[in-house]
């Protein structure tokens, strides 16, 4: 899904075409966007309503289209930024893609998607802790797995800490 979101964003900065929209998305991104990715989404989006497909014509070659966000699509977009589902949540894109356009969101919106990242790594760090008592209890000795187990309860409780200070300022700079 955060794809989309990419796809929508880079939309919203003005029509475009689809080669240049994929090597925008690439340029942004470390997600190399291929045509069975972009089209079929444009696809989506079209029949959805949030986005329009015309055709600009070039001399000597076939007519090449032009997609440009509508409002529904403003509208969807800013409803995906604002959404973060459980489901998604552990998902660092998904999260990372939405709070890169935080200032599209009110604070409240802010708070939530927050709030449902801080709660899908609570449970990744819960998931953390029962996998160390489980190496530390183990007759073999995993030192090793319990060397990636330390660092990725350390990785969870520095990005814990930082989506405290990220909520500490949702409040600022509201759209």
């Amino acid at each position: 899904m955060y794809m989309d979101i990419v796809i929508l964003s880079h939309l919203q900065r003005g029509p475009v075409h689809g080669y240049e929209l994929k090597r925008r998305v690439s340029a942004t991104t470390a997600y190399a966007l291929h045509n069975n990715t972009l089209y079929p989404a444009l696809r989506r989006f079209e029949e959805a309503g949030a986005v329009t497909k015309s055709a600009e014509q070039q001399e000597g070659k076939p007519p090449r289209h032009v997609y440009e966000l509508t409002a529904v699509g403003r509208e969807l977009l800013h409803d995906m930024l604002a959404d973060l589902p459980a489901e998604q949540a552990g998902d660092e894109p998904e999260f990372l893609t939405r709070l890169g356009q935080f200032e599209q969101l009110t604070p409240a919106e802010r708070r939530r998607v927050l709030a449902a990242r801080a709660g899908a790594l609570r449970a990744q760090a819960e998931h953390m802790g029962a996998l160390a008592v489980q190496t530390a209890a183990s007759p073999r000795n995993h030192r090793w797995g319990g060397l990636v187990v330390a660092e990725l309860t350390a990785r969870i409780e520095r990005e814990l800490a930082w989506i405290a200070e990220l909520d500490a300022a949702a409040e600022q700079d509201a759209p």
